[in-house]
C-alpha cells in the first residue's frame, strides 16, 4: 500500500519537474546569479575572519589564560586548595628576586593609597559643611 502511495506522490510531485521551453535556461541563470552573490558573500566573511578576528583568537586566548593565573595569584586563599608547596616556592622566589622592588613599590602603593584617603576625607569634609 505504500508503494502505492509513494508513486502517486512521486507523479503529483516529481522531484525533478519538466520545465516548459526556456525554463531550464532561466532557471540556470538565476543559479548562477545566486551562486556569484553566495560567493562573494563568503569572500567577504572569510576576508573578515582572516583580517579582522584570527589575528586576535591567540591572543585573547592568552590573555584569558593569564587572567586565570593571575586570579590564582592574587587569590591567596587558593593556596589551601592547590598545592601550598607551588605557593610557597613562588612566594619565596619571588620575595628572594624582587625583595627591594616589592618594599618601594608597597611604599609608593601606601603614599597613593593615603593620598586618595586624604582627597577623600577632603571632599567629605566639603560636603558635610555645606549641608
Amino acid at each position: 500500500m505504500t508503494d502505492k502511495n509513494e508513486m502517486i506522490e512521486a507523479e503529483e510531485f516529481p522531484l525533478y519537474p519538466e520545465l516548459p521551453d526556456g525554463g531550464a535556461e532561466a532557471v540556470q541563470q538565476l543559479m548562477d546569479r545566486f551562486k556569484e552573490q553566495m560567493q562573494t558573500v563568503c569572500d567577504d566573511v572569510l576576508s573578515d575572519l582572516y583580517t579582522d578576528v584570527s589575528c586576535y583568537v591567540e591572543c585573547d586566548h592568552w590573555t584569558n589564560y593569564r587572567n586565570k593565573m593571575m586570579d590564582g595569584f592574587k587569590d591567596y586563599n587558593t593556596r589551601n586548595i592547590e598545592s601550598g608547596y607551588d605557593f610557597k616556592e613562588i612566594r619565596q622566589q619571588i620575595y628572594k628576586d624582587f625583595r627591594e622592588e616589592i618594599i618601594v613599590d608597597l611604599n609608593q602603593d601606601l603614599v597613593e593609597e593615603v593620598a586618595k584617603l586624604k582627597e577623600t576625607i577632603r571632599f567629605m569634609d566639603e560636603h558635610r559643611r555645606m549641608m
